[in-house]
């Protein structure tokens, strides 16, 4: 009889004593793991933080372009629509690093506001590489049929996508409101660009491109803390 139940107890005590070996070697693993996902969040944010200086270093160069403080030249109007690409990318780092809080708002708004930068990319190249190649005649045709309506449905969803994009971050809370003020201050007379002044235009250029500028480095500084 004693044998009999001594018997069964030596596998427990074997389970016993290798289940402890195992635990630490599952913690390495899953540290590493959170470690090495912390590294590929901060390696994201900041590429999107260098996304948005170039950007507003493209923006600096059309204004200065617009403003004829540089000469307007191929390679100018090339770097035109690069600015609302790298955008994209500054965009997308602050929705996943912020917006998101904002639950189904912040999403929404976030996917209008990409949607309206990718679509102004449309414009600038529209803008900068098919209509200064044409005779005035000939653009003012072009503005009364399709192509003008698109043109003013792209520009009305880039005032109100930027709108709601930066209302979805002050709700999500965390972004500094300085620059995000700036932000939809400097998009305004971009989004009426048919309806402002040159000069208007222009400084919006530059406050736009100093918002960015501002979020930029700021997602740069935060991206350790924000990764956590």
């Amino acid at each position: 009889m004693l044998a009999t139940t001594a018997e069964p107890r030596r596998p427990r005590s074997l389970i016993s004593l290798r289940s402890p070996a195992k635990e630490p070697q599952h913690e390495e693993n899953s540290t590493t793991v959170q470690s090495s996902a912390a590294v590929a969040s901060v390696t994201l944010y900041r590429l999107a933080a260098i996304a948005g200086v170039g950007s507003a270093l493209v923006l600096l160069v059309n204004a200065a372009k617009r403003s004829s403080l540089i000469a307007t030249t191929d390679l100018t109007q090339l770097l035109a629509p690069v600015a609302e690409i790298l955008a994209l990318g500054l965009v997308v780092g602050l929705f996943l690093g912020f917006g998101r809080r904002a639950g189904l708002f912040g999403t929404i708004a976030f996917v209008i506001n990409f949607v309206a930068l990718a679509s102004l990319v449309g414009v600038e190249v529209v803008i900068n590489l098919v209509f200064s190649k044409l005779p005035l005649t000939t653009i003012i045709d072009l503005r009364a049929g399709p192509l003008g309506l698109a043109l003013v449905l792209s520009s009305v969803l880039f005032l109100l996508g930027t709108l709601a994009f930066v209302i979805s971050l002050v709700v999500a809370r965390g972004v500094p409101r300085i620059p995000l003020a700036l932000y939809f201050i400097g998009a305004v007379p971009i989004a009426l660009r048919a309806f402002v002044p040159e000069l208007a235009l222009d400084l919006g250029l530059v406050t736009l491109a100093a918002a960015i500028a501002w979020l930029a480095g700021w997602l740069w500084m935060r991206a350790p803390t924000t990764s956590r």
